[in-house]
């Protein structure tokens, strides 16, 4: 990344959130193939390998996006950071997608992101509501792009 200058974490954070998040919406609903889309849910390996592919996809979507606001804004990016941070977006979309379809299942069988929703008092609206798991989904998302970008912006610390 660009250490030719070192702006406060707190522009680099700002910076970072806006860069992955707009990376996050271009990764999730214009790079993602279709098949993925559909089978990121599925048990078993083809639906594990259609995620990692999804989110493989998706990560370089927002590496490109951090790398060119980093370039173009001089924020002096720590490539090691940058690094985590996108390492943890990844971590936590994946987990988030290998959810999609399950959303409305109140069983022990459920992923863990859907058990634990359904523990939080979330059942009414995710067995009513159609619409529900999709936008859990993405506050699951927009959270974590948060923490990512946090990540980012740290000097060294």
């Amino acid at each position: 990344m660009n250490t030719q200058q070192n702006q406060h974490p707190a522009v680099q954070a700002a910076v970072a959130y806006a860069a992955l998040t707009a990376a996050h919406e271009v990764g999730d609903y214009i790079v993602q193939r279709d098949a993925d889309a559909k089978a990121k849910g599925k048990h078993g390996p083809a639906g594990a390998a259609a995620c990692a592919r999804h989110v493989g996809s998706y990560t370089a979507t927002q590496a490109l996006a951090l790398y060119a606001a980093d370039r173009y804004l001089r924020l002096g990016l720590s490539w090691r950071r940058a690094a985590a941070g996108l390492a943890l977006s990844a971590v936590t979309h994946y987990v988030a997608d290998r959810c999609a379809g399950h959303w409305a299942d109140d069983s022990k069988d459920a992923p863990f992101l859907v058990r634990a929703a359904h523990a939080a008092g979330k059942t009414g609206w995710l067995t009513g509501d159609p619409g529900a798991g999709p936008l859990l989904d993405q506050a699951w998302h927009k959270g974590c792009i948060a923490l990512a970008a946090v990540v980012v912006s740290g000097q060294g610390r």
